[in-house]
């Protein structure tokens, strides 16, 4: 997809797994002038001397619960990808940051949106769903928090504030705002802050060492696993074409079980190592189930969006990724 309206854009929280994918689609697609505005605190200063080193790039050091940061970035574009905040393991060790970063913050954005009058999208999350895992999931579904853990369902909860804020701003300021739920998004640039990613990062780093991968529980919990290049295209085509109020799952649609994914890395790295199973005594783990089945045909309808790049052959390009910054 090219771009046609929204050229200058600012990405908060941009030096990020999602946000440099984000970038690179985004020159791809035609951008004129990229701002990315970050605090550092969880993005890292390498990453943001690669992103800045194209000319149409601007890294800026700044915090979105500071609004006159917030105002000064989004004067320079015509939108923002609101993606910076806490995931759930960050939250749990810090609640109150965490929580002050993921509603104020978004809050922030959309207030500096409201002034300015430009157009958000605002990174979400399928944990809005809670506990909801035994039927297929729409934008529909509603929030069940049950049986979730009190980390998991404490983040979840602050996405869902901010995506009931963007609502709120566009019926009461007339503000343009979508919201994007992504699943459990990995890729180049990979983090150890997404619960459920960890399962793919740390069976590759295991085996790169050559120990058998651990799998906690039995290993038939099942995601939605999305690689981060078809993420920045599913942001970059509802901020062209989502109708604001919107909201989207940007997902897969396939349910893939941890024993799998450790399986799909095995194989990518020639293994015969043996996964060793373990008891699950994460504190801060999602809700989960043997399956998972979202339904991303919103998207594919309104945006002509769809994920291109299987679990198998993101686990490629993250070994390819991870492989280069080892010297191997």
């Amino acid at each position: 997809m090219q771009l046609t309206k929204y050229k200058r854009v600012l990405i908060t929280g941009g030096v990020s797994l999602i946000g440099s994918h984000l970038v690179d689609a985004l020159l791809a697609a035609g951008a004129e002038h990229i701002v990315l505005l970050d605090n550092f605190s969880l993005g890292n200063a390498e990453m943001a001397g690669t992103l800045g080193r194209d000319p149409r790039v601007r890294v800026v050091k700044g915090d979105i619960l500071r609004l006159p940061e917030l105002l000064q970035a989004l004067a320079e574009v015509d939108g923002v990808f609101a993606l910076a905040g806490y995931l759930t393991l960050p939250l749990a060790a810090n609640p109150g940051l965490g929580v002050e970063v993921n509603v104020m913050g978004a809050l922030n954005v959309l207030d500096a949106a409201r002034v300015l009058k430009k157009k958000v999208v605002l990174a979400s999350s399928i944990s809005v769903y809670g506990d909801q895992r035994h039927t297929t999931i729409d934008e529909r579904t509603p929030f069940g928090s049950h049986d979730l853990s009190p980390a998991f369902a404490t983040y979840a909860a602050t996405k869902l504030v901010g995506e009931h804020l963007g609502r709120l701003y566009a019926q009461s300021y007339g503000v343009e705002v979508c919201s994007a739920r992504f699943s459990t998004v990995y890729g180049e640039n990979q983090h150890a802050r997404g619960v459920n990613a960890l399962y793919i990062l740390e069976a590759m780093q295991s085996v790169a060492r050559g120990e058998a991968p651990v799998i906690p529980g039995t290993g038939e919990e099942a995601h939605d696993f999305i690689y981060a290049g078809d993420v920045a295209r599913g942001c970059i085509a509802i901020m062209e074409q989502g109708k604001s109020g919107d909201v989207f799952n940007i997902a897969s649609g396939v349910s893939t079980s941890v024993n799998e994914v450790v399986r799909m890395v095995l194989q990518e790295y020639g293994s015969d190592l043996v996964p060793r199973h373990a008891e699950d005594k994460r504190s801060a783990k999602a809700a989960s189930n043997t399956a998972l089945d979202i339904s991303v045909a919103h998207a594919q309808q309104q945006l002509g969006w769809r994920a291109e790049v299987s679990v198998g052959d993101g686990i490629r390009k993250l070994k390819h990724w991870l492989d280069q910054r080892t010297g191997h």
